[in-house]
C-alpha cells in the first residue's frame, strides 16, 4: 500500500464511520408470524414471549429424549426448534448502544477499494527456546540500519520489510497481551510462530502457546529453532506435535513446520516465506480509503508524554490531528510514532505505532475507531466510561457458563501439579465426572509451578485452575486476585472429586480452604537429640504464627505438612514472627528439611461457595 499525504485536512478524502447511525433497539416478541430475540432464553421466558404453555415446551423436548425444567437455558437452535413446532419463524438480532458499538462496528468496503495488507504475527514458545533471538535477528537482518537506529524497541511490535513485502510482529512479554487481547474479543494476531528448541523439545509452555494459539482460532507454524547444533533429532517432537492435533505437512497433515536457527539464521527466510504464503492464503485485505480501526496492544502513562498507546491498524488509515476513541478514552491524535520513535504523518493496515492525545490510559484490547465527529466519541467514550465501573460494582464471575452451541453449561479447568503421574490421574478422574447439564473441559493441563500465564488464560477462557501439591508465587497469587481468577489447592485427590462435582451440580456447602498467612526461609539448620531440627528462618512474607499449620515448599512443590511446635526469637518464646524478623522455628512432625526450603504458614478457614 503507498502512503498518502495528509498534511492538508481539508483534502482529506477517507470514508467517514458513522458510529450513531448503527445503533439499534430491538422489541422482543412475536411480529408478523416472526419471533424476535435478542438473547439466549430459559424454557419460562420463551413460553412467556411465545405466550404459550411451558408445559407443552416441556412435554416436546421429553418427547425428543431431553429433560428440561422452567430455568433450563434453551440455545438458538432449541429456541428455533420450539418455534417450528408452532409454525414460527424465528430471528436472532443485538441491541446496539454507546456501551458496544465498538465491539460491533460492521463496515462494508467496496471491493475494488481493498487492498492487501501484511500479515499480523505473534511468537510464542516455551522459555529460553529462542523467541526473542528470532524476533531480534528478523530485525537486524531486515530493518535498514538507518531505520532502525539500534535493537532497542520503543514499542512492542515492528514492522519489516522482506522481498518487497511486510511482515507485522508483535513483541510482547511471554503470552499476557496475546491472551488480554483475545479475552476482550480483540483477536488482532493473524498467524502464530510456535518456537519450539531442536535439544529441548516440548515443553510446559510450548504447551501453553498452543492452547493459546488455538483458542484464539489463529493458524500456528512451527519453528523448530537450534538446529544448527550437532546430532539433533527432530522427529520426536514432529510426532509429539501430532498429540496436539498439529500434524506437520512432511507428514501429510496442514501444520508448516521448519527447521532452522535463530542464531545462525538458518532457515529464518523460509520461515519468512511460509508467513507470507500462508497471509496470501488467508486473502487479508484492507480498506486504506477510509478512516482508520484497529486494536490497542500496549499502553503507559509517560512522564513527559502523558497517556500513550501502542495500536495495530486493523482497516482504514490513521492521520496525525484525527480524533480517536479507544475503549473509555478518547482525544485528538497529537503525535504518532514509529518504532524506531520516528514520527509519522499517518500509519495503515497492519502498521503498528504509537500515539499520544488520549485523555487516558486505554486498556489492552480496547478497540478503538477514529471519527470526524469529536462530539459523538466524547458521549460514547463517556457512556462506556460508565458501564465499565458498574460492571466493576457489580462484577461477579460464576464459574459455570453456558455453551452456545448446547443447553449444557461447561467448566473449564487448568490443571497444575508436581508430578506427571498425579496429572495424568487427576485428568482421568475429572474425565470420568458425569452431571447432568454440565460438561466439564480440561483447557490445559501441565507439571511445574502455577505461573501468570495459567492465570491469563484461566482469565480469557473463564476457567479455574487447580494445583495440587503445587503453591503460586505471591506475584502469581496478587495477579490471580486482580484479575478474579479462582485458584483451589489440594493434596488429597478424593476432596478434589467432591468439590468439583459440588461446583458442577451448583450446590455447594460450607468449603474449608487454607489462607496463606506468612512464609519464612530456612537459612540455618541445627540438630538437636531431644526436640529434632531447629531451623534459623527469615520471615520473607506476611509473619509467623506458634502453633500454625505449615507446608515445606522446595523447589516450588509442597513435599510435606505439618505445624509448628515452637518459636523462638534467640532464646525467648514469642507467639508471632512479622516480615523482615529472624526467628526459631520447630516442627511438630518433619525433619528432611534443607537450607533454601520455604515454610509457608497457613490457617483454615470455611468458605461458603468456591
Amino acid at each position: 500500500m503507498k502512503k498518502k499525504s495528509f498534511k492538508n485536512k481539508k483534502n482529506d478524502v477517507r470514508t467517514n464511520i458513522d458510529l450513531k447511525s448503527q445503533f439499534k433497539s430491538t422489541e422482543t416478541g412475536v411480529k408478523n408470524g416472526v419471533f424476535i430475540f435478542t438473547d439466549l432464553l430459559t424454557v419460562d421466558q420463551l413460553s412467556k414471549k411465545l405466550n404459550k404453555s411451558s408445559s407443552d415446551i416441556l412435554k416436546y423436548f421429553f418427547l425428543k429424549g431431553k429433560v428440561k425444567n422452567l430455568n433450563s437455558l434453551l440455545t438458538e437452535d432449541e429456541i428455533g426448534e420450539v418455534c417450528f413446532e408452532y409454525n414460527i419463524d424465528f430471528e436472532k438480532k443485538i441491541n446496539i448502544d454507546e456501551t458496544n458499538i465498538l465491539d460491533n462496528l460492521k463496515v462494508v468496503d467496496d471491493p475494488k477499494k481493498l487492498k492487501v495488507r501484511p500479515p499480523i504475527v505473534t511468537i510464542m514458545g516455551h522459555v529460553d527456546h529462542g523467541k526473542t533471538t528470532l524476533l531480534d535477528f528478523i530485525r537486524k537482518s531486515h530493518v535498514a540500519k538507518s531505520e532502525a537506529g539500534g535493537i532497542t524497541q520503543a514499542i512492542g511490535a515492528y514492522q519489516i520489510n522482506f522481498n518487497g513485502k511486510k511482515i507485522t510482529f508483535i513483541d510482547t512479554p511471554g503470552h499476557a497481551a496475546f491472551t488480554e487481547m483475545r479475552a476482550r474479543g480483540a483477536n488482532i494476531t493473524d498467524i502464530v510462530v510456535i518456537v519450539i528448541s531442536a535439544d529441548d523439545g516440548i515443553m510446559p509452555q510450548t504447551i501453553e502457546a498452543i492452547n493459546h494459539a488455538k483458542a484464539a482460532k489463529a493458524p500456528i507454524i512451527v519453528f523448530i529453532n537450534k538446529c544448527d547444533k550437532p546430532n539433533v533429532k527432530t522427529d520426536d517432537i514432529l510426532s509429539k506435535l501430532t498429540d496436539h492435533n498439529l500434524t506437520p505437512e512432511e507428514w501429510g497433515g496442514d501444520t508448516i513446520t521448519i527447521k532452522g536457527s535463530a542464531l545462525t539464521g538458518l532457515n529464518v527466510n523460509k520461515l519468512l516465506d511460509s508467513i507470507i504464503l500462508l497471509g496470501e492464503i488467508l486473502e487479508l485485505k484492507a480498506n486504506p480509503d477510509r478512516l482508520g480501526m484497529g486494536v490497542v496492544i500496549e499502553s503507559n502513562l509517560d512522564k513527559g508524554l502523558g497517556p500513550v498507546a501502542t495500536i495495530i491498524v486493523k482497516n482504514g488509515t490513521v492521520v496525525k490531528g484525527d480524533f480517536i476513541i479507544a475503549g473509555e478514552n478518547f482525544g485528538k491524535i497529537r503525535a504518532i510514532f514509529d518504532e524506531n520513535n520516528n514520527q509519522l504523518q499517518s500509519i495503515l493496515p497492519s502498521q503498528p505505532a504509537r500515539i499520544i492525545g488520549l485523555n487516558g490510559v486505554p486498556e489492552t484490547g480496547d478497540k478503538f475507531v477514529i471519527s470526524n465527529n469529536d462530539a459523538e466519541i466524547k458521549n460514547i467514550a463517556e457512556k462506556i466510561h460508565l458501564h465499565r465501573m458498574k460492571a466493576k460494582k457489580n462484577e461477579k464471575r460464576g464459574l459455570l457458563i453456558a455453551d452456545e452451541k448446547s443447553s449444557n453449561k461447561k467448566l473449564f479447568v487448568i490443571i497444575k501439579t508436581d508430578v506427571n503421574g498425579m496429572l495424568e490421574a487427576i485428568s482421568a478422574m475429572l474425565s470420568k465426572i458425569k452431571v447432568e447439564g454440565v460438561d466439564l473441559v480440561i483447557l490445559h493441563g501441565s507439571t511445574g509451578e502455577i505461573t501468570k500465564s495459567d492465570v491469563e488464560l484461566a482469565k480469557a477462557s473463564n476457567s479455574i485452575i487447580i494445583g495440587f501439591n503445587i503453591k503460586p508465587s505471591k506475584d502469581v497469587k496478587n495477579l490471580a486476585n486482580n484479575q478474579h481468577v479462582n485458584i483451589y489447592f489440594y493434596d488429597v485427590i478424593y476432596h478434589l472429586n467432591d468439590d468439583i462435582q459440588k461446583i458442577m451440580k451448583g450446590k455447594l456447602g460450607p468449603t474449608y480452604i487454607d489462607e496463606d498467612i506468612g512464609e519464612a526461609k530456612v537459612q540455618q539448620i541445627w540438630k538437636h537429640s531431644k526436640i529434632g531440627n531447629i531451623l534459623g528462618c527469615l520471615v520473607i512474607n506476611g509473619e509467623v504464627n506458634r502453633n500454625c499449620n505449615v507446608r515445606v515448599i522446595r523447589d516450588g512443590a509442597v513435599i510435606a505438612k505439618s505445624k509448628i511446635s515452637s518459636l523462638k526469637h534467640i532464646k525467648e518464646d514469642i507467639a508471632k514472627a512479622k516480615q523482615g524478623s529472624e526467628c526459631g522455628i520447630t516442627l511438630a512432625s518433619y525433619q528432611d528439611l534443607k537450607i533454601g526450603d520455604i515454610i509457608q504458614c497457613y490457617k483454615v478457614i470455611e468458605k461458603n461457595e468456591i
